[in-house]
């Protein structure tokens, strides 16, 4: 299991928190210091089942100063994730990748499902 997050995020404090009450056994990676790559991102998104647009920080300062809410609708699924592989402030935090799923996001129910 991989956890990205952001260690001053709150959200990913409380996601972190529930994988160690559940014992889960994580490779951690910052954010912004270890940045998903790509070729990764494209992975997880189709890995997810998800639309590449839920992957982005919608509530963070770099996504509204970039006026991505309306660049993103025209984008490909390259040129997505090359745009967030080139800042993980752009990612939606926290990610969890496992070999079945992708979270996007802490919702405290899918992850306690996940770690049954």
């Amino acid at each position: 299991m991989i956890f990205i997050y952001y260690p001053s995020c709150s959200t990913c404090k409380k996601a972190l928190k529930t994988l160690k009450e559940h014992d889960a056994i994580v490779e951690i990676r910052h954010i912004v210091e270890d940045t998903p790559t790509a070729e990764e991102l494209k992975a997880w998104i189709m890995q997810s089942g998800e639309p590449f647009t839920k992957f982005f920080n919608t509530h963070g300062v770099l996504y509204k100063e970039m006026g991505l809410k309306e660049r993103v609708k025209n984008m490909n699924i390259e040129e997505a994730v090359a745009l967030l592989a080139g800042n993980g402030m752009l990612i939606k935090r926290p990610l969890l990748i496992t070999e079945e799923k992708v979270l996007v996001g802490f919702k405290e129910d899918d992850y306690k499902q996940l770690l049954k």
